[in-house]
């Protein structure tokens, strides 16, 4: 694959992959960063991917590494006296039900449903990004809709 390739790649693939940062990260910035850090990686190591069809699965997987590495180091970071609950309480407002209901769920599961209802992948994509098995995928996916609809049937 050529940089030029990889480029209309990227622009193609700009809201999924905010799509993708947005479900592990909270902060927009820190969305943003992920998403640049991954951008920059992604072009440095593009003589690592070995098939041109396997290359926005390996996009996402660069992201997905970068969004951890954005939580290392916000965990090691953030203390008790930067923390603003008013800051915190005006960017969930900005959300639906839906959306909030799907952020509270554990991270593994979050990133499973948004893989597979907001970008399309498959289950066996999804567990191959992941690294885990498509039996683990689907337990995932089979217990964040559960959780969903207990949890949104009590905000109705």
């Amino acid at each position: 694959m050529k940089k030029e390739q990889l480029g209309q790649l990227i622009i193609a693939s700009e809201d999924m992959m905010y799509h993708v940062a947005k479900t592990l990260l909270y902060s927009d910035a820190d969305c943003a960063d992920a998403i640049q850090e991954a951008i920059v990686k992604a072009f440095s190591n593009l003589h690592t991917l070995r098939q041109d069809s396997f290359a926005k699965t390996w996009l996402v997987r660069i992201l997905i590494n970068e969004c951890y590495a954005i939580m290392r180091r916000e965990k090691r970071i953030v203390s008790l006296e930067d923390f603003n609950a008013e800051d915190v309480a005006d960017e969930q407002t900005d959300y639906s039900d839906l959306y909030e209901a799907v952020r509270r769920l554990p991270k593994e599961a979050r990133l499973s449903v948004t893989l597979y209802y907001m970008e399309g992948y498959s289950v066996k994509e999804i567990a191959e990004l992941m690294d885990t098995t498509e039996s683990a995928v689907k337990n995932r996916l089979a217990r964040a809709r559960a959780k969903l609809k207990t949890e949104l049937e009590v905000a109705t």
